[in-house]
């Protein structure tokens, strides 16, 4: 399971005024509030709140400066008070406090859920299932899916975002986020906006974009590894090509390029099956070509080097002190250069 722990020094709230805001805009909150915090992630801060039996989750952008359009909670909000009934992965969004005097911040309250989390190598709990890796792994391509072929306008969130043009506005828009983040030059991004930009891809489909789907973002029924029970982290959800996402989950596979280095976001242990095997589930259960997965491969490694930027310019700027921040800049040099090697490849 993945258990809260004590609030990182730092990343204190101020209780007092939550629990009063808490206690007024929502019903059934009795006894004492407590509070914890899962330490997972690196980006937004993630807490439960809980009032006798009654587990909540609340989640807020990190401290400091925070880059134009990301960790947008409006966004969570308006996605998960709506999605969960077309969408069984999808916590249920219960509360959104736009009011950023109360905790310093915009926040959004949703339900509990629970599961297992798979960080780095197969937990105990599912150890004794037969091909346990590729269960896992097929489940997470088949959820993936899933949410790919969601009724959009029956959701109710064909506002979510503007289709057409997605990708070219991606490109445009991660390039800025690029420029306004980087400590030095580095020619391999600017190559690849290059390489990318000359052969965009005609979208398949218009989805919703979840924009981090990967094995440590999704939690897992604990007796049966064929069933994702959630997915975490939607502020950045939005409406275009699901390659796009899928070439994402691709991007935090294990991948030769990147076996030798430390801390990536993700690094699985065990004979989890190759990229490959993701390419062909994933194009089974959409019916999608995967001619072009190079390309949105490449994008990928592009967007993810530029997300590690920002994360390690907050350190060098002094808005967190959180020392797992400090490495990633010469991570995303190396997703960089993989991004153009992949992008190269293709010509």
């Amino acid at each position: 399971m993945d258990k809260a722990k004590a609030v990182r020094h730092g990343e204190e709230l101020n209780w007092d005024k939550l629990e009063i805001y808490l206690r007024e805009g929502m019903s059934k909150l009795e006894g004492k509030m407590e509070v914890a915090q899962f330490h997972g992630g690196h980006a937004n801060l993630t807490y439960l709140i809980k009032f006798g039996n009654r587990e909540l989750v609340l989640r807020r952008p990190p401290f400091g400066k925070i880059a134009p359009g990301a960790h947008d909670m409006k966004r969570e909000y308006k996605v998960l008070s709506r999605l969960y009934a077309y969408f069984p992965q999808a916590p249920r969004a219960f509360l959104l406090c736009e009011d950023d005097s109360v905790i310093g911040a915009k926040f959004v309250v949703m339900e509990r859920r629970t599961g297992v989390v798979v960080r780095y190598k197969v937990p105990e709990v599912f150890k004794s299932f037969e091909n346990v890796e590729e269960r896992l792994t097929k489940a997470l391509m088949k959820t993936t899916a899933d949410l790919h072929k969601v009724d959009v306008d029956a959701a109710g969130l064909s506002d979510l975002g503007r289709p057409e043009g997605f990708v070219n506005r991606q490109l445009e828009g991660w390039e800025k986020r690029w420029h306004l983040s980087k400590t030095e030059e580095n020619p391999d991004m600017d190559k690849v906006v290059e390489l990318l930009t000359a052969d965009i891809p005609v979208p398949q489909a218009v989805a919703i974009i979840h924009n981090d789907i990967k094995l440590d973002n999704c939690q897992f029924q604990p007796d049966n590894p064929d069933q994702v029970t959630s997915f975490f982290d939607w502020d950045m959800t939005t409406l275009g090509d699901p390659l796009i996402d899928f070439g994402s989950a691709l991007s935090y596979w294990p991948d030769p390029r990147t076996n030798h280095i430390k801390n990536m976001p993700i690094m699985l242990e065990g004979p989890f099956p190759p990229k490959s095997f993701l390419i062909e589930k994933y194009g089974e259960f959409t019916g999608f070509s995967m001619e072009n997965i190079d390309w949105y491969q490449s994008f990928a490694y592009w967007k993810n080097a530029i997300i590690l930027q920002q994360l390690y310019k907050r350190f060098v700027d002094g808005a967190t002190k959180d020392k797992r921040m400090e490495a990633l800049g010469d991570l995303a040099k190396v997703m960089g250069a993989i991004a153009r090697q992949i992008a190269e490849s293709r010509n």
